[in-house]
């Protein structure tokens, strides 16, 4: 990673990657996710407070298949690591489904809003949001509020079935703050820090946008007590030209099935 992207990281508290997976691997990821009826059976549905509701399904392991190949894979493991100053491993990947004309919005929050609560002492935290579908304004697109992290963690409570940030401070920060759209293509991704304010507006286009989401704790944030994710676990990190390969055994076992 270059030191014009550290100084990004430093200043905005994001960046984005275009292409960081390749047309065919995130045509493959894509097929897999919408055939795999698995994931939509234990999808948890979180109301937005707007009439709307986010569907999402997290897994803590890393595993071998096409989702957790990727969150192994080095192209996103080396950047987290000079991101975090050292060592990560994978606290959890998760698949947002913003589906056509019925997405909700997820509020204002950090996340470091939630993992505060799951016993992480630091804000050593990270995500990369990896799109399958274009995201653009119209769909619900992620939006930030440029160089938030700085403002350190903020209280969070609840807004439906989500946990969003204080909005009397919210709306404070967006007085002084750029809000970017971050829009992206099919493979393109953002890199965020774990303070940093973001949310999406709810899906009303008839097109979905589903997401990608690989998340990274620093090793030597090991949670103090067992919680919701896991423990500092060493992370077996995968050679990237593992995504097509164990993407295809995915799909054919998917196409069996």
């Amino acid at each position: 990673m270059d030191n014009d992207l550290m100084r990004q990281w430093d200043r905005d508290g994001f960046f984005v990657t275009r292409n960081l997976l390749s047309a065919d691997e995130v045509e493959l990821l894509g097929r897999i996710a919408r055939a795999d009826t698995g994931l939509r059976d234990d999808a948890s549905v979180r109301s937005d407070g707007e009439g709307r509701a986010v569907s999402l399904r997290v897994r803590n392991d890393p595993s071998d298949d096409i989702y957790g190949t990727i969150s192994r894979s080095r192209r996103i493991v080396s950047v987290m690591e000079q991101l975090l100053g050292g060592e990560v491993y994978h606290y959890h990947h998760k698949l947002i489904f913003k589906d056509q004309q019925s997405g909700g919005a997820w509020v204002w929050h950090q996340d470091y809003g939630y993992w505060y609560d799951y016993a992480c002492l630091a804000p050593l935290l990270a995500s990369c949001m990896i799109a399958i579908d274009p995201a653009t304004r119209a769909n619900g697109c992620l939006k930030v509020l440029s160089g938030s992290h700085r403002m350190g963690r903020i209280d969070h409570g609840p807004v439906g079935d989500q946990t969003g940030a204080d909005l009397q401070r919210v709306a404070a920060i967006q007085e002084r703050l750029e809000t970017v759209h971050v829009e992206l293509d099919p493979g393109d991704a953002v890199f965020f820090h774990c303070n940093l304010l973001h949310r999406s507006d709810a899906n009303t286009t008839p097109d979905p946008r589903w997401t990608l989401i690989c998340c990274y704790n620093a090793a030597r944030n090991n949670p103090y007590r067992e919680i919701r994710h896991p423990q500092y676990t060493p992370l077996k990190i995968a050679d990237d030209s593992l995504v097509l390969d164990v993407g295809e055994q995915h799909w054919s076992r998917l196409a069996t099935s």
